[in-house]
């Protein structure tokens, strides 16, 4: 098989786990976060979508966070549990490519609203009365527009220049799927030039959101600071506390992957790194919401109050009909 894949465009990917001994319990753990992951962000969409209590810009921006989450780990995880069960771990060259770019879009895109999310608390705090105007339909709409076509410029700027170089060397990719600087090691001409442009472009679209990030958050601070009233600055920080844990979590990997230099990184700690920001990520985000928000707790119990009385009323009709 390898002799074929040489003469082809095919890849092999290695896995989260080179030789994994018991590749069962490694598949149970991974499709149980998989199917925690994708059941909380669809849940955390419904319930933003059916309350009306949380049509607002932060919850409307929510609900994309938990859209990109949902397509985030629907691009590497199924195939990753294919290939656990699977003895040919083989991924196209146009699923590879596919992969990079959708990869690519969604960080990308996670990158921009997570910074837009932050300025949406920063309005909310530090100007309350001018949150209506500052934060209307149109401009929430123009954020998500720009968060999903700022991070589709970067798949659209990276792929095709991946995906050009001649890549002779063996065709296994060490890792769980087609992360760059993964392929590039399989490439049979010197890359370095492109690395570091391409580090260049990752710190720039890093730079951008955190530096929005912190300007926000220090007004959010510095205003807090000059609150009287505890319950003020309680609910103040009940609003930004969540997305101060999503962000830390999220940019804490991507400093690692994208800043640090190279001789800090190895095969194994990157497979680890990208398993925490591309399959515990999307799991952890709508979970920190539910869980240290009230409003989504609320709706959650409202939701599920619904269900045993829609159930009994169904049950009192039919017993009256017949």
């Amino acid at each position: 098989m390898k002799a074929n894949l040489q003469n082809s465009t095919d890849f092999i990917l290695l896995g989260l786990i080179t030789h994994p001994a018991f590749p069962g319990l490694v598949f149970a753990v991974v499709f149980s976060i998989f199917l925690v992951a994708v059941t909380a962000n669809v849940v955390m969409i419904l319930l933003i979508h059916m309350d009306s209590r949380l049509h607002t810009p932060m919850y409307f921006l929510l609900s994309q966070l938990s859209i990109m989450d949902t397509v985030y780990i629907c691009i590497t995880v199924p195939k990753m549990l294919q290939d656990l069960l699977s003895k040919e771990k083989i991924i196209s060259f146009l699923g590879c490519a596919l992969q990079i770019f959708l990869y690519l879009t969604l960080i990308g895109g996670e990158f921009f609203l997570l910074g837009l999310m932050a300025y949406d608390r920063y309005v909310a705090v530090c100007k309350p009365l001018r949150y209506p105007l500052l934060m209307n339909r149109k401009i929430c709409l123009f954020m998500v527009v720009g968060s999903w076509v700022g991070g589709s410029l970067d798949g659209f700027m990276l792929t095709p220049f991946t995906m050009s170089f001649p890549y002779c060397r063996s065709r296994e990719i060490n890792h769980f799927f087609c992360e760059i600087p993964a392929v590039l090691k399989l490439s049979c001409v010197d890359t370095s030039l492109y690395e570091t442009l391409m580090y260049a472009c990752c710190v720039l679209m890093l730079l951008i959101p955190i530096s929005i990030i912190s300007v926000s958050y220090t007004r959010i601070l510095l205003t807090v600071h000059r609150m009287n009233s505890a319950e003020g600055r309680r609910k103040a920080f009940a609003t930004c506390s969540s997305h101060i844990a999503v962000v830390s979590i999220f940019y804490g990997a991507a400093f690692y992957t994208n800043v640090l230099p190279h001789s800090y990184h190895t095969p194994e700690k990157d497979k680890v790194v990208s398993a925490f920001y591309t399959i515990l990520t999307p799991m952890l985000n709508p979970l920190i919401y539910s869980l240290r928000n009230k409003d989504v707790a609320t709706a959650l119990r409202k939701v599920l109050g619904r269900c045993p009385s829609s159930q009994r009323r169904r049950v009192v009709d039919l017993s009256r009909k017949y």
